[in-house]
Order: C-alpha cells, then structure tokens, then sequence
C-alpha cells in the first residue's frame, strides 16, 4: 500500500510557486491566505495524437475536444499545443487539466460566427465562449504561445475612433451600419434579430471554478471582455500578457468578477477599455446572489493603454472588498486609479489599498471617482457640477465606497490630479491619501466626500486650485510649507475643513469661498 501510495504521489506534478509567491498575501493589511494552485497530473497528450492539424487551415474543434477528453478520462494532465497555426472553434476545458501552449503555437479561434453555438446556460442568450472553464477544479491554461480570438470578426467601431481612411477602409470591407451611420459591425446581419454578432462572447470565461492558473501565454484579440473568471476561488495570475486595439469595443483585459482569493502579478495589458477590472454583478439580482469580489492582491502589473488601469465597477452590486494593488506603472493609462458606479447599483466597496504606484501621462484623471457612471470612457466624463436641489433617498440601491487608502502615490502628467466625487445622498468616506505626488494640468478635487485626510502629499496643478472641495465635510490636508497652497471651498455644504501643517496659515488666508461656501467651513 506504501509504494501505491508513493507512485500516485509521483505522479502527480503539483504547480509550484515561485519563491517570491507567498510574500505577495503575507503581511497584509487584511486577513488572506494564499490562493491554492492546481494540482495537476504529469501526464502529457499531444493534440496531433487526436488528428489536430497546425496548419491554420484545418479546423482542429473536434481534435482539441478529443485531446482533452482523453486526458480527462485518464485522471487529467498537460494537453500539449505545440508550434504552429491551430484554427479551433470553441473548447472547452475539463477538470484537472492544463492546456499548454509552447513557444511558437498560435491558438487561432475560428472568424466563423456560426462556428460558436448559442446557449443560455448563463442565464441570459448568447454564443458559446471561444474558451470555457465551468464548474471545474484545477485547470490551467500555460506556456509562452498564443490564444487570438478572432475578435475583429466579432467587435463593432465607432466612427469617432478611426481616421476618415481607416473608417472608409472598414465600410470597403463590408459588414454593416447603425442607423446614425456611426457604428460598423462585420457581420452583414449584425441589426436583425438574433444575429450572433448581437451576443459577443467573452474569449476566455473562467465560472464557478477553484484553483486556477493562467501562467505564461499572451491572450489579445477578445470579442468581448478578454480573461473573464467569474464566481471563483483560489486564481492565480502570472506572467500573461493581454492585448486588444486601442479601440476594441469593451475590450476589457481582466475581469475578476465575485471571485475570492485571487492573485495577479507580473503581468502586461495594453487593452482598448479597462485594463484590470474587478466587479461583482450589476442590480438586484446580484444583490441577492451576495457574492463579493475579495481578498485580491495585483502587483507588478504594467498598463499600456486602457479606459482604467486598474478599475472598480461599475457592476459593484455585490460587494469589492479587500484589495491590495503594489508595485503597478500605468503608462498613458486613460484613467490610473478608477471607480465608477451609478445610483441602483449598490453594494459596498470597502477596505481598498494602493500602495507604490507610478502613473505617467495620464490623459484624464490619476486617481478618479464617479457615483453617476453611464457607459462613457473617461475623458467622456464631465467635472463636478452644482448639487441637484431634488436628492434621492438612500436604499438598497445606493451604492457606497469608503474605507479607501493611497500611499505612495506618483504621477507625472495628468488632466487632473484627483477627482473624489461621491453622491449627495451618500458621499465617498474615510478616504486616506499619504505620500502622493501629482502634477497635472488641474488640481485636487472633491465633491460629495466626507471624512479625507491628505498628509505628505504635493498637488502640483498648472493653474487653479491645488484643492477644490464642493459639498464635503471632515476634510484635513496637511499643507506644506513650500510651494502654491491654493484652496477653494465651493456649496453651502462644505464644513469642517482643517488645515494643518506649515502652510496652513497661508492656505487658510488666501482661501476662496463660492456658491455660498462661508469662512466658517475652514476649522481655526
């Protein structure tokens, strides 16, 4: 029984973590253990012993599916893809098996929308996604090759982001338009009813699995969102890197949605919408289901281009909390540090930490919040604006942020350096910046917060205020010494302003007061 016992342990070939793996969840500032990793068998099946032809001619879906049921059957494995053109329709992973892509291979997803079933096993109509875990336990995908999802056969544009020559080069090429004549689809049929151009999928969707890992390959190319795990635990995140057109509708890199216990690190995306997402579902329903995305750690991440670098919302509605991001760069990032949300999501997004990030040219916003998000991508969105008279009554719909901490914080080059705007009914709370350095056309602003501390921090705006607060209440800044220390309090809300710190008394001297601020909102 003993030497059983030491063969089926040999047999197994247990996905180690780098030395480095267990100090990314170690002295956090809430309670999380290190995600679990698969445990995969050492077992190998090459998809050319299936029919599987590398060609990128020859569909290979029946091959693949084959490949992999095989090795399941077998107790799980490594289903080998090796060098070469493997045009697939959709696949769908099993239990206990890692799908390994070596260098040079090239999963080419299938540019045939009738190639993808539709389905409703989601609980909404929609094709199958080009690449499905579900309901599965250790499952991987790895290597250094290749997953395209033939996106471009699947994505609208719009006419605002192409060039008059490239949008001419698209209406050349076929396909369809809206009605405006702003929009272009591919497919001819995209506006009739039940065109599966209307149901994008996502390329990678990853759904009430545990213990999961992506390590190595470059996913580009989605239909949709491009790395979707949804409702899972113990996800790990390593060494990928994500890349959709700078245009690509909802072209979302990583979306972790009512996932717990995931880790990100070391990781590129460079994505036509947001690049790192987290969310938990939008409404009622989500409401109800309680599932919050928590206890992820991203580090070492770089962002190229996307709507946000890292993300949250807008779908909060079950809840995002207990999240540390460390040691990030987002390079020409639209928005560095984002949150978007719209009144009837609620849910509550808590205990959030950023820590050692640097931003470079920034065409929006470094640090920006929005309670009044609608679809629009960040330099669509409008600066603070007068207090409704009409304020909605708090309920289950109203969303919430609080408990928010930043520290050591950098950027060089930035629309505006921070936008902290909550709702009337709730403003954002107990937000905490320290050590941050900004420089950006426009300075801090504040709408609809309460309880914000800022300390070690310089906001080095071109012109105007360094700090404008509108309708806020509990703000302290720590005003230091050198440099421009302008304040403006704006609505006859605004209270409870203290400023400490060397240049307090200046600040506090050349204040200005509009729509009704009084003196009396700055503390002696």
């Amino acid at each position: 029984m003993k030497r059983i016992s030491l063969l089926f342990a040999a047999s197994l070939c247990f996905a180690q973590p780098p030395e480095d793996f267990g100090q990314l969840t170690a002295n956090l500032p809430f309670q999380m253990a290190a995600p679990q990793l698969p445990e995969i068998p050492n077992r190998t099946c090459l998809i050319t012993s299936h029919g599987a032809a590398g060609d990128g001619q020859t569909l290979n879906t029946a091959a693949f599916a084959k490949a992999i049921e095989t090795c399941a059957k077998s107790g799980g494995g490594r289903v080998i893809v090796p060098r070469g053109l493997w045009l697939t329709g959709p696949i769908q992973l099993q239990s206990n098996i890692d799908l390994h892509l070596e260098s040079g291979a090239v999963l080419l997803f299938s540019r045939r929308l009738e190639d993808y079933a539709v389905t409703d096993s989601s609980g909404s109509r929609r094709v199958v996604h080009p690449l499905t875990a579900r309901n599965l336990e250790n499952v991987a995908i790895t290597g250094p090759g290749i997953v395209d999802g033939a996106g471009d056969a699947w994505r609208p544009v719009k006419k605002s982001k192409m060039t008059p020559g490239q949008w001419k080069a698209l209406l050349a090429s076929g396909g369809s338009l809206n009605k405006e004549a702003d929009l272009w689809y591919p497919a001819k049929d995209a506006f009739q009813p039940g065109s599966l151009a209307s149901m994008r999928p996502h390329m990678v969707q990853i759904e009430n699995c545990r213990r999961v890992l992506l390590d190595g390959p470059t996913f580009q190319n989605s239909p949709n969102w491009n790395l979707h795990p949804l409702l899972s635990e113990d996800v790990v995140i390593r060494n990928v890197t994500v890349l959709n057109p700078w245009y690509s509708q909802n072209g979302d890199g990583l979306d972790i949605d009512a996932c717990r216990r995931v880790v990100v690190y070391n990781s590129r995306f460079d994505v036509g919408d947001d690049a790192i997402c987290l969310k938990s579902g939008a409404g009622p329903a989500a409401r109800r289901r309680g599932r919050a995305a928590e206890e992820i750690v991203i580090s070492r991440c770089t962002v190229y281009h996307g709507h946000g670098g890292v993300t949250i919302g807008s779908e909060m509605s079950g809840g995002i909390r207990n999240v540390f991001v460390d040691n990030c760069v987002f390079l020409g990032t639209d928005q560095g540090l984002r949150f978007k949300s719209t009144r009837g999501r609620g849910g509550v997004v808590e205990n959030i930490y950023y820590r050692n990030i640097s931003m470079k040219d920034i065409p929006t916003d470094a640090i920006g919040f929005t309670m009044s998000y609608g679809g629009q991508a960040p330099d669509e969105v409008e600066g603070p604006s007068a207090a409704p008279a009409a304020i909605p009554p708090v309920d289950e719909g109203t969303p919430r942020f609080r408990n928010i901490f930043f520290s050591n914080i950098l950027c060089n080059g930035a629309r505006r350096a921070i936008a902290l705007t909550g709702l009337p009914e709730m403003p954002v709370e107990n937000i905490r910046f320290d050590g941050v350095v900004i420089s950006a056309r426009q300075g801090f602003q504040a709408q609809f917060a309460s309880n914000v501390k800022v300390a070690n921090t310089r906001i080095l705006p071109e012109s105007g205020s360094v700090y404008s607060i509108a309708d806020s209440t509990g703000i302290t800044i720590d005003v230091p010494a050198s440099g421009a220390s302008s304040l403006t309090l704006i609505g006859t809300k605004t209270a409870g302003i203290q400023l400490t710190g060397a240049g307090a008394a200046s600040a506090r001297h050349s204040a200005v007061f509009e729509r009704g601020a009084q003196p009396a909102a700055l503390l002696q």
